[in-house]
């Protein structure tokens, strides 16, 4: 390995770092991080932190998960790779799809189709819903409906999809015949509704209008994150989902449930959809599928759309999508040995735990400074809170404060994530009490910092 000093003087000068500007990461050097222990990472210069990013949604069970770790060794010495084109397979694949159909029976999902990641996903259930649709002989249904706020991937599809102008705007025209729903947001929204409850309905009257206006035999799915994730961490109320579900009953609407970030038991509940008591059509899955060790995804399918193209003797069913490392075998084996030890951990009572304690706190910390707006979360291990410059008009704060916000925390023992005016949270899912009170103390050392 290169020496420190080779490492900081050539930092963001050969790469461009995603969603970032390249000009910001040559002036503000990103932190180089090169050791990972239990839910602690450490930088070039051996300073730690307790990870409150959890990587990036998806280190569930944390940097030193050796099952997962033996499993990619053991599988890199019997077979490195193999496709699962047509015509061939492996015997991993075949174990890891049967260990999902268990997993999210609950859910009514019965078929994995497997991906690099989620982006992948995202697209892949997309194609498949207006698949679904021309197979069935409704071939008009080529529109899709989603939340403003909203996250999806980046690929074309799903930043068309995108709630956030950030993803979208550099990158216009994206795909037509995407359209857009206000989201569940209780603190921001065009109806100055602050009730969680009422706000739901009115989303859910916004979408049925949206539907008649569109004319439901011109759309083929509403995909949506059970609990919106990079846009800000925006819980909705109880009954939006379902509210969603039934309208997507109703009018024919295949309904997508992107739950890369929540599947697994980041909500506190084995998955978003299982939170909120909704079976989805699709579910777009990946992060911790693998624990982060290796890039993989799969949608899940459910056996109503599953009996659609099994059963299709006209040829239409032929899937016309994949990638060279859909159903990987390293992949697949890391994902075998993480889905056991997530089960076996039982991740998802600890996350609901910790996250009372996160939230609670972050609550806590709302009270006692002036700059935070709004606290978020309160379903499992993922928080946000957002920062003002004055409560009042709700004035966004200066990207200079909130990146101060960020050094200081670091600094101070936790590394955190700013996106816009937020400050978003999403540790490990096996992190202990102790860790949490290190997040809170760190945000807490850092907000008082500002003066």
């Amino acid at each position: 390995m290169k020496d420190e000093n080779f490492l900081k003087e050539n930092n963001a000068r050969h790469l461009w770092h995603p969603m970032a500007h390249p000009a910001d990461s040559i002036s503000n050097p990103p932190d180089i991080i090169v050791g990972g222990e239990g839910v602690e990472i450490t930088d070039v210069d051996g300073h730690r932190t307790v990870d409150g990013v959890g990587g990036l949604w998806n280190v569930n069970l944390g940097y030193s998960c050796q099952p997962v770790k033996d499993a990619i060794a053991a599988q890199l010495d019997r077979l490195p790779y193999y496709s699962i084109f047509r015509g061939t397979t492996n015997d991993l694949v075949i174990e890891l799809s049967w260990m999902l159909k268990d997993f999210f029976e609950e859910d009514g999902l019965s078929r994995a189709f497997f991906t690099s990641g989620g982006s992948d996903s995202v697209e892949i259930a997309l194609r498949l819903a207006r698949q679904y649709h021309k197979v069935r002989g409704e071939s008009g249904r080529v529109k899709y409906l989603s939340l403003k706020k909203g996250y999806h991937g980046t690929h074309t599809l799903g930043a068309s999809v995108n709630g956030n102008a950030n993803f979208r705007t550099q990158y216009e025209p994206l795909m037509p015949g995407c359209y857009h729903i206000p989201a569940p947001y209780p603190y921001r929204n065009p109806f100055a509704e602050t009730d969680p409850g009422k706000l739901a309905q009115k989303c859910l009257a916004a979408l049925e209008d949206e539907i008649n206006f569109q004319g439901p035999e011109t759309i083929a799915a509403f995909i949506m994150e059970p609990v919106l994730g990079a846009g800000g961490v925006i819980p909705p109320h109880e009954s939006l989902m379902p509210g969603v579900r039934a309208l997507c009953d109703k009018h024919g609407i295949l309904l997508i449930a992107d739950e890369v970030i929540t599947a697994f038991g980041r909500t506190g509940a084995w998955s978003g959809s299982r939170l909120w008591g909704v079976r989805p059509d699709l579910m777009c899955t990946a992060k911790a599928i693998t624990n982060g060790y290796f890039p993989f995804g799969a949608v899940m399918v459910s056996d109503e759309v599953a009996e659609v193209f099994e059963g299709d003797k006209s040829g239409k069913g032929a899937i016309g999508s994949g990638y060279t490392y859909s159903g990987h075998p390293v992949g697949a084996a890391a994902a075998i040995a993480c889905l056991k030890e997530t089960e076996r951990l039982q991740v998802k009572d600890n996350a609901a735990a910790r996250g009372t304690q996160l939230f609670d706190g972050l609550t806590a910390l709302k009270e006692k400074y002036e700059l935070i707006g709004d606290v978020r979360g309160g379903h499992g291990l993922m928080c946000a809170i957002e920062l003002v410059a004055d409560r009042e008009s709700k004035t966004p704060i200066d990207k200079k404060t909130i990146g101060a916000l960020h050094r200081a925390t670091y600094e101070n023992g936790a590394m955190v994530r700013v996106s816009g005016n937020n400050v978003i949270l999403s540790p490990p899912l096996v992190l202990n009490s102790k860790h949490v009170d290190t997040i809170l103390t760190a945000l807490d050392a850092g907000f008082a910092s500002l003066g």
